[in-house]
């Protein structure tokens, strides 16, 4: 297998880092199924972004291989941090091959943290294909899967002044009336970030769907709208 030496020098780096102490407190703390070895976010980007150094992965399609590879066999959480570490490596930053990819993670891993570790991925997707991205993420904010869902809404967090807000309230709006926590924080995430750049955009959607808007989401979107 291509990609053997990487992933042996990933999994063996990762167990040896483990904590076993911290590993029952963050097993605890995301309510998982699945064992954790107790190894903080940074430790494990700091990992696989070494192996990926030391290992040079060949080719989009050799890293896919890695990333299936490594989130399909995890036996700690870990592991999953690790392959979507290594989705962000450049060479396919801009590949709509690896839509798919976290289409997987985001459905299996059906929780925030791994949920959330893509945002970013699919947020810079969308920035080199809209016409694609577009009608995908519409598609997506009304899928059946929470976590599709909540994937539609946060993708534009890290867009900034390349926000497209008329995608921003397509995707939100079908999702207003979901009593889902996560939903309804996602809503008051995107709004926040993107009051950041369009204080007046937001403020006004805010008062147009206030009838609908939840509490918790209203409470996150209008945080920073004071200061501006």
């Amino acid at each position: 297998m291509e990609n053997k030496d990487l992933l042996e020098d990933i999994r063996s780096k990762l167990r040896s880092a483990g904590d076993p102490e911290r590993a029952r407190g963050a097993q605890a703390y995301m309510k998982s199924d699945m064992p954790s070895w107790g190894i903080r976010v940074p430790e494990v980007r700091r990992i696989a972004k070494a192996a990926a150094r030391q290992f040079p992965i060949s080719s989009p399609g050799s890293l896919r291989e890695a990333v299936h590879d490594l989130w399909r066999n995890a036996q700690a959480r870990e592991e999953r941090y690790a392959a979507i570490e290594l989705t962000g490596l450049p060479m396919v930053k801009d590949d709509l091959a690896m839509l798919p990819v976290y289409e997987e993670i985001i459905r299996t891993g059906a929780w925030w943290d791994l949920v959330d570790g893509v945002a970013h991925r699919l947020c810079a997707l969308l920035l080199a294909h809209r016409s694609t991205m577009t009608p995908l993420l519409l598609q997506w904010s009304t899928d059946e899967d929470m976590w599709i869902r909540r994937a539609s809404i946060t993708a534009q967090l890290a867009a900034k002044t390349l926000t497209d807000p008329g995608l921003l309230a397509a995707v939100i709006k079908p999702n207003l009336a979901d009593k889902e926590f996560f939903i309804r924080k996602a809503i008051g995430w995107a709004l926040r970030e993107y009051s950041k750049t369009n204080p007046e955009w937001v403020r006004a959607f805010a008062a147009e769907n206030a009838p609908a808007l939840s509490p918790l989401s209203t409470r996150e979107a209008v945080r920073l709208l004071s200061s501006h």
